[in-house]
């Protein structure tokens, strides 16, 4: 669903300020943090965490489209439709295993920061993109793929020109469910030293401030619903061109 006209402004000037300047938010976080406990995390900036957390996600997403996208055009081939079941298998297998204990398998080979986080959100991130891709791709009218083909166009050209522009909505609803679960995830990131938001509400854990965790969880969550119906108003935009 998306945000209403007046309510997506009003979000995003809240959400800048938290990160930007969240000591204007210390009378309503202060009845939840500990008698004479600190009220506004500031053990590390909210603006250079946020950016951080954003980039795991950035890079986590753009690697799990770029191989569940390639994966679902080879199996929606002719010479690829026997290795449709392995690739779900293999698509599936980030959702088969929680993301904690991705982190901690991970850990032994990468040691602790980033590097285990961006695994888990890739692996976490695959199989929404590759149902939504594979479904787009098998899903095309007979009569376009018949037209390009009357016109010249040979299988690459038809897939860079036809087929996936034509996917590419329903790709897109995919991409949004894949980044808005690596948005919640990440944050247990923190858990093996990676700079994220989950920073802050494990620090609330750990002390009892739940100051902290409303903190956190706040912008984590107003930034999964500002780039959710960001991405829902780009995949409006498509539909409309492609008239689907």
């Amino acid at each position: 669903m998306r945000i209403g006209t007046i309510l997506r402004p009003a979000l995003i000037v809240v959400l800048i300020a938290l990160v930007l300047r969240p000591t204007w938010f210390a009378p309503v976080f202060a009845p939840f943090a500990p008698a004479g406990g600190p009220v506004i995390y500031d053990r590390a900036s909210l603006l250079s965490l946020s950016l951080s957390h954003l980039t795991l996600v950035v890079l986590a997403s753009a690697a799990a489209t770029l191989v569940a996208v390639t994966l679902a055009i080879l199996v929606t081939r002719p010479a690829g439709a026997a290795f449709r079941p392995l690739s779900r298998t293999i698509t599936n297998m980030g959702q088969t295993f929680p993301p904690v204990a991705v982190l901690a398998l991970a850990v032994p080979m990468l040691g602790f920061g980033a590097g285990p986080t961006l695994v888990a959100l890739f692996l976490y991130g695959l199989l929404p993109i590759f149902e939504n891709a594979m479904t787009g791709l098998s899903t095309l009218p007979p009569a376009t793929i018949e037209a390009a083909r009357g016109i010249g166009l040979n299988r690459w050209q038809r897939l860079i020109r036809v087929e996936l522009p034509l996917a590419l909505p329903v790709m897109l609803t995919g991409i949004r469910l894949s980044v808005v679960i690596s948005l919640g995830t990440a944050t247990i990131g923190s858990t093996v030293a990676a700079r994220t938001l989950g920073e802050v509400i494990i620090a609330g854990l750990l002390t009892n401030n739940t100051a902290y965790v409303l903190q956190g969880g706040l912008i984590v969550g107003l930034f999964a619903v500002l780039i959710y119906d960001a991405l829902v108003q780009l995949e409006a935009r498509l539909i409309s061109r492609t008239g689907g």
